[in-house]
């Protein structure tokens, strides 16, 4: 569909210009013009040329009169246009960039033998009376109908219409009229009805110019953008891969706009991205996943007082434990004060998905009343159902729904479905411990060991589990009937064996030339056993380990077992608010600790995250039935059960 839908796009608007052109000349004048001044003229135009039209004065329509030349004249036709068009069409597409490949889609028409047929259809088809913005609007549609059987990526997601004006609509309200001229851009533009939606509905607000960059790796997607592009007053459309070669590296914008792909691998250009030198990426996230790599992109290119909308799923608020590059990104967004909304939208929005997708709304010119805030707008209900589904599209942000989110986020006041926040409500503290465990009377070990020992090493004569007996602690020799060396047996019967030791789960028992050793789950301590005398040493850890040691000059070949007591430790995270000032901070960790743990313990590292939960600020509890209705209804079951087994007696 797309190719010939492209081209007779071209076509319309080529005819289109070319009446405007007489009309402006005059039908006289126009006449008496030269093929070669003529040519000049519309190149100047800067929208494409095509032969049969302009010199022969001939269409689709005209070339479709005549089957028994339809062929050669329709190739002729092709051949006819610029070779901007032509490479852009894919009139003589090779095994490279195929862009639209017409070609292809032409052999595969004539395979079947309904090239004419086909190409007649969309000859009748007359575009000429539609605008920019309304041709824009068919071809998404289309775009969508093609993406459902030919998209190459998955998580890919076309932009549908309502989101769209969205997206226009919050824009607006942060723009105001002025000579300045209003750049705005999409990093991943697709075949530009995001880029050329906004843009067309800034016009019929404001009187301000705009002008649209917008860069694609998509082939097919890209030409649909580019010959777009060329029918808008002041528009530049670039092909590649915005995330290894920024095709617009020293421009910023006003306006940064964006549907990246969910979910999608940035593996086949890891290293470029990792040895990027433009300063664009703080922090890299999972490989899994870029959405996050066209975030910081897109921050980069706003100028000193720009905004954003850009489109995203779940994964951006939350993925990434603190610490992590996706925690760090959204650490280093809200440090620097650009993130101004995040719009939560309605499922069952988008043409192949159902999933929850969110707007985040950034902003370098914050009012001075929304500094070093951020505001969540729950607009999961702000929706009407089509009457007709399209693909998993099946509710739209109706025109009330707009208006409505961009009042609230304009008014910047909570309400039931929106609420602002200090934006360090979003971080919280990762604080990590080292728990010491005790016995069931509060006891460890390490009050045991010797000050500044670590552990107590034994010197073991005998360790017993019950199965089996070792009273050799330094190994020489080796059943030569089992095994070929001692390395032999160590990897095969002493390693296994050592490693497989459990002090809490088996009847473990230590003896030294003074005394036994083994731990009492019932009461979690360690024992210590002399002339029958026990002594509780707390809780606390045998550490038994094997080592394989070659041959040296004072030392045979060997297999040391060597046995320990440790005290338990246990490395523990505690999830706790943040607060902005650091003494508070501290206080509030320390409060923290003094009411949940109960152990013994020493701080470790602490770490501050970030992350958004709209299930959490918004959570609404299913409200409960009254007792009475349900009794009510559970007599009445048993009321119409009782009528059955009547029945079923008759």
């Amino acid at each position: 569909m797309m190719p010939f839908f492209a081209l007779t796009m071209i076509e319309s608007r080529l005819v289109r210009m070319f009446d405007d052109l007489k009309a402006e000349i005059g039908e006289e004048a126009f006449a008496n013009i030269h093929k070669d001044d003529l040519y000049e003229m519309i190149k100047d135009k800067g929208q494409g040329y095509n032969i049969y039209i302009f010199e022969k004065n001939q269409t689709l329509t005209d070339i479709c009169r005549n089957d028994k030349s339809f062929e050669i004249d329709f190739d002729a036709y092709l051949h006819g246009f610029d070779g901007e068009t032509k490479d852009l069409l894919g009139v003589d597409a090779t095994e490279g960039e195929k862009f639209l490949d017409i070609k292809g889609v032409i052999s595969k028409l004539k395979a079947k033998k309904v090239l004419m047929g086909y190409t007649k259809l969309w000859s009748e088809i007359d575009l000429k009376p539609f605008n920019n913005s309304e041709i824009t609007t068919l071809e998404e549609h289309i775009k969508r109908k093609w993406a459902d059987i030919s998209a190459e990526t998955a998580g890919e997601q076309y932009t549908p219409d309502d989101v769209i004006a969205l997206i226009a609509e919050i824009i607006a309200s942060k723009i105001e009229e002025s000579d300045k001229l209003l750049k705005i851009y999409d990093c991943t533009c697709g075949g530009g009805n995001l880029l050329f939606g906004v843009e067309d509905r800034i016009n019929a607000k404001f009187s301000r110019l705009t002008q649209t960059y917008g860069q694609d790796w998509n082939d097919a997607l890209y030409a649909l953008a580019k010959i777009e592009s060329r029918f808008r007053a002041d528009s530049k459309i670039e092909h590649g891969n915005t995330l290894v070669e920024d095709k617009f590296y020293n421009e910023e914008f006003d306006v940064v706009i964006a549907n990246p792909p969910y979910g999608v691998s940035w593996k086949g250009y890891q290293k470029d991205i990792e040895n990027d030198k433009t300063d664009r990426f703080k922090y890299l996230p999972s490989v899994s996943d870029g959405q996050l790599l066209f975030m910081q992109h897109l921050i980069s290119k706003l100028d000193s007082s720009g905004m954003g909308v850009v489109v995203h799923n779940g994964s951006t608020l939350f993925s990434g434990d603190a610490g992590s590059s996706e925690s760090n990104i959204r650490k280093w967004m809200f440090g620097s004060d650009i993130v101004e909304a995040v719009i939560q939208l309605p499922t069952d929005e988008f043409f192949n998905t159902g999933i929850y997708t969110y707007l985040w709304v950034l902003n370098k010119n914050k009012k001075p009343q929304h500094k070093d805030k951020v505001m969540l707008i729950n607009a999961s209900e702000k929706f009407k159902p089509l009457k007709k589904n399209k693909g998993s599209k099946r509710n739209e942000v109706d025109e009330a729904s707009r208006l409505e989110i961009v009042e609230t986020l304009t008014h910047y006041q909570s309400t039931d479905y929106a609420k602002v926040f200090d934006k360090e409500y979003f971080y919280f503290n990762k604080q990590a411990i080292m728990l010491t465990n005790v016995d069931k009377y509060g006891n460890s070990i390490e009050a045991k060991l010797k000050e500044g020992k670590k552990s107590e090493k034994l010197i073991p004569t005998k360790l017993s589990d019950g199965d089996r007996v070792l009273t050799e602690f330094v190994i020489t020799t080796f059943d030569a009937d089992q095994f070929t060396t001692l390395a032999d047996a160590f990897e095969l019967d002493i390693k296994p064996y050592i490693t497989s030791l459990d002090y809490k789960e088996q009847p473990l028992v230590i003896s030294t030339d003074s005394a036994k050793y083994w731990f009492d789950s019932e009461q979690d301590t360690l024992i210590k056993e002399v002339n029958g005398k026990q002594e509780l040493l707390g809780c606390g850890r045998i550490v038994v380990k094997s080592a394989y040691k070659n041959a040296s000059k004072t030392q045979p070949e060997r297999i040391e077992i060597s046995v320990e007591l440790s005290p338990d430790y246990q490395k523990d995270y505690e999830i706790i608010p943040f607060h902005r000032d650091e003494a508070a901070n501290k206080k509030e960790i320390a409060t923290f600790m003094a009411q949940y743990i109960t152990k013994p313990f020493s701080y470790l590292e602490n770490v501050v995250g970030v992350e958004l939960n709209f299930n959490k600020i918004f959570y609404k509890p299913e409200k409960l039935r009254d007792v009475v209705d349900i009794l009510a209804e559970i007599n009445e079951i048993e009321g119409d059960l009782k009528k059955l087994e009547m029945g079923l007696s008759l």
